[in-house]
């Protein structure tokens, strides 16, 4: 048979029990800010990458900045459907990734 347990017993199983959880939902919110912490990362690791990106177009082709983003979209998709440029960026892509290969070898 099982021993009945007292008051004073129960009472600090109970707090023991409440400590465990307050414990637990501790971890739980630390996890919580860890994950959204990397998903922020990379949100901002992305929106740093396509400002660089735009600065560049931006300094490069200086006329684009009177552009509407409307205007600017329309522009690249012309831009980049054009046969030379198409050619030139398959060339930088390929060099990156035998660059690339070199550097695991």
């Amino acid at each position: 048979m099982t021993k009945q347990k007292t008051v004073p017993e129960l009472k600090a199983e109970l707090a023991a029990n409440e400590r465990q959880l307050t414990q637990l939902r501790h971890k739980q919110q630390q996890l919580e800010n860890r994950a959204a912490y990397y998903e922020k990362g990379d949100r901002r690791k992305r929106a740093h990458h396509l400002i660089t990106r735009g600065a560049a177009i931006e300094s490069v082709v200086s006329l684009t900045k009177v552009l509407t983003e409307t205007e600017f979209y329309a522009f690249a998709e012309k831009a980049f459907a054009l046969p030379e440029v198409k050619g030139l960026l398959m060339e930088a892509v390929n060099e990156h990734n035998r660059a690339e290969q070199k550097e695991r070898c």
